[in-house]
């Protein structure tokens, strides 16, 4: 039988409480710290990124679920450690939002959208000393260290491009990644240790994130193309792999980068 019942937010919070309860919750979820749970709201956030990808729009109802469940469960922890609630969470990011848009919540206008995003950067440089944070007058300054690095590459090339410091198209970007393709190159040919080549290899991401910013497309979007590309060829290789008789994993290199070639040419046929 269906549960036709409809469940809201008060729901949601009393679920979350029953399932932290010491003596009748579940004793996975009574385990769980802040630390614990931060990589899977961090996940999530990412499922919520492919559903929308994909243009899934029932499973991204169900996404977007989870990830509401994550903010619900790091509420749930922090009251019980007498910090704050949910109700704390939904008030400080209303009165961030009135805050932030003065232009629809009060009397400000602005000129156009450029102006309007300076503001909001200069609103929050005011919330950061309001906090009693050290003054940093620095094009850099706010730009969070718990991004992930290839978003915070990005915030970080954007917040130089501002002051002019910045390639003038695509091109001398391109240049720039041969460049530093060819110092990993000669790293490796140097026998350089670890460090070296981490250094070299970030050089060389940095400077793909610089490229998608200037190409002006985004670079979480563009690897998540490219991992389904990859994921994609690859089953199809396991599948004629199958087919024929023969397991990939038994088959040398060459015979496997022939069945991956045979997995492309069957992609441009039916597409």
């Amino acid at each position: 039988m269906t549960d036709t019942t409809k469940h809201n937010l008060d729901d949601l919070l009393a679920i979350m409480a029953r399932l932290r309860d010491p003596q009748r919750g579940c004793p996975w979820d009574v385990q769980q710290d802040f630390a614990t749970i931060a990589p899977y709201t961090i996940e999530e956030a990412y499922e919520v990124a492919d559903a929308i990808d994909r243009k899934d729009w029932h499973d991204l109802r169900d996404e977007l679920g989870d990830l509401l469940l994550q903010v619900v469960f790091h509420a749930q922890m922090a009251k019980e450690a007498g910090l704050f609630d949910f109700a704390d969470v939904a008030h400080a990011i209303s009165d961030k939002m009135i805050r932030r848009h003065p232009h629809v919540f009060g009397d400000v206008s602005y000129d156009d959208v450029e102006a309007q995003k300076e503001a909001w950067e200069a609103i929050k440089a005011e919330e950061r000393a309001a906090k009693g944070e050290q003054h940093d007058d620095s094009a850099l300054a706010g730009v969070s260290r718990g991004l992930p690095e290839w978003k915070r590459a990005l915030k970080l090339q954007q917040r130089a491009a501002k002051v002019g410091f910045d390639w003038p198209d695509a091109h001398p970007v391109l240049d720039k990644l041969v460049e530093e393709a060819e110092e990993v190159r000669a790293e490796f040919a140097a026998g350089a240790d670890k460090a070296r080549l981490q250094d070299e290899i970030g050089d060389v991401l940095f400077v793909v994130v610089n490229l998608a910013r200037h190409a002006d497309v985004d670079f979480s979007q563009a690897l998540r193309h490219a991992n389904a590309k990859f994921e994609r060829r690859f089953r199809e290789m396991e599948a004629i792999a199958h087919a024929e008789g023969t397991p990939l994993a038994e088959r040398s290199l060459d015979a496997q980068e022939a069945l991956w070639q045979q997995a492309k040419r069957g992609e441009k046929v039916t597409g």
